[in-house]
């Protein structure tokens, strides 16, 4: 890690002075820590490991210097066929989206001479055909959708400079293994490997070990408490919806992000928090990919105040200063609690993450504690205080009911 990363500058990083008039631009003042880290090392040319916290300036990361070496080293270059040079794979369409959008915006001063394009699944695949003609300098993609153009000889891929895995975390737990395999198959022995991810379960850890070459490492993953605050409340069971509407009218936020785990949950409560007088839109899988594009930038530009969403906003999503996500639901994986309370407290503003746990959710949220290193105060919502009978459960140990009288098995004597 640099030791002088407060101190450095997009131009004392090595960037060309476009870019860094582009990044003045979007009033980028100071490179975050993971881009003063990494950005060096890779217009080194050097394969990398970064692990650093969602909303930490990722994208960025890897995006300014892929820019800089297209414009260094291909700008004379005619793109011609159906080949790419760069290729960047992320596990949802809306981080492809994302991603692809964030690099167009770094580049806007050289449009003319850059071709980004993003492809991925739940849309018709010929107007991505299209816009693939003739080549490109960076694809976004999906890696389910890559193969299917690979398969149709819309795109080659022996001729990429540069691979980035980013969210790769994501990628291996929703199951892209036998997909990234195939892909890795068709890629240059030859070339840049830049791997990212929030969080390093095994199976990242074995591809970053048998994919790249000596490698830089890069971790910086931490619990900022002065940009991200977490709180949990204790509820009695049935009690969610009242207290998730009561905290919503109480603090009026200027938007809200709650989770649920599954795409039926996103409509129930929806309706439940109509009820009480609140208007709720919903993002999940069952949508088509159109309305679920609608929806964020309904929630982006503030036309929509609160978003029910399953865990495929976790990702991807990054929507200036929002000020809160609930937890309504705990996330199944512990690793998943950190990427949902991180789409609030990104770029250094400061962010909210609540949870709302009943009986059924103690132990779980005792797992997320232990797994993501942190303790958390336990609290209640005036006017809907935990009840007497459940309040042991969620303030202490749990301790083993003894067996009433008379109901155990005896045992059976043995013939003498």
């Amino acid at each position: 890690m640099t030791d002088n990363s407060q101190q450095a500058t997009f131009t004392s990083l090595g960037l060309v002075s476009t870019l860094v008039e582009r990044l003045q631009e979007l009033e980028y003042s100071q490179p975050t820590p993971i881009q003063s880290d990494a950005i060096p090392h890779i217009l080194e040319g050097r394969d990398l490991v970064g692990g650093a916290n969602t909303g930490s300036g990722k994208t960025a990361a890897f995006a300014l210097p892929l820019l800089q070496k297209i414009l260094e080293q291909d700008a004379m270059q005619t793109r011609r066929g159906n080949f790419v040079s760069h290729l960047v794979l992320v596990p949802t369409r809306e981080l492809a989206s994302q991603v692809a959008y964030s690099i167009k915006s770094y580049s806007y001063h050289l449009r003319d001479k850059l071709k980004t394009v993003a492809v991925f699944g739940g849309v018709s695949v010929n107007p991505q055909m299209l816009a693939l003609r003739g080549g490109s300098d960076i694809i976004v993609a999906t890696p389910g959708r890559l193969l299917d153009l690979v398969s149709s000889n819309a795109i080659k891929l022996d001729q990429v400079k540069t691979l980035v895995l980013d969210e790769a975390d994501r990628m291996l737990s929703l199951g892209f293994t036998e997909e990234l395999n195939k892909i890795l198959a068709l890629l240059p022995a030859n070339k840049q490997t830049l791997l990212f991810s929030a969080t390093f379960p095994e199976k990242v850890t074995n591809l970053a070990q048998n994919l790249l070459k000596d490698p830089v490492d890069i971790q910086l993953q931490s619990a900022d408490a002065s940009t991200l605050v977490q709180r949990v409340f204790s509820v009695n069971k049935g009690q969610k919806t009242a207290v998730l509407a009561h905290l919503i009218k109480q603090h009026q936020w200027r938007q809200t992000l709650i989770f649920v785990n599954a795409k039926n949950g996103c409509n129930h409560l929806a309706q439940k928090l109509s009820k009480r007088g609140i208007t709720a839109a919903v993002f999940h899988g069952d949508q088509g990919q159109g309305a679920r594009t609608r929806v964020l930038e309904e929630f982006k530009s503030g036309e929509i105040q609160v978003l029910i969403a399953t865990d495929i906003a976790a990702r991807g999503l990054d929507i200036e200063k929002l000020p809160v996500v609930i937890n309504f639901d705990l996330p199944r994986s512990p690793a998943d609690y950190m990427h949902r309370i991180g789409r609030s407290g990104r770029a250094g503003e400061v962010g909210l993450g609540i949870s709302l746990i009943d009986y059924d959710d103690y132990h779980h949220f005792k797992v997320i504690e232990k797994k993501n290193k942190f303790k958390l105060e336990r609290e209640q919502v005036e006017g809907f205080e935990v009840e007497d009978d459940q309040s042991e459960a969620y303030f202490l140990p749990m301790k083993p009911r003894a067996k009433p009288a008379g109901t155990g098995k005896k045992k059976k004597k043995r013939n003498q």
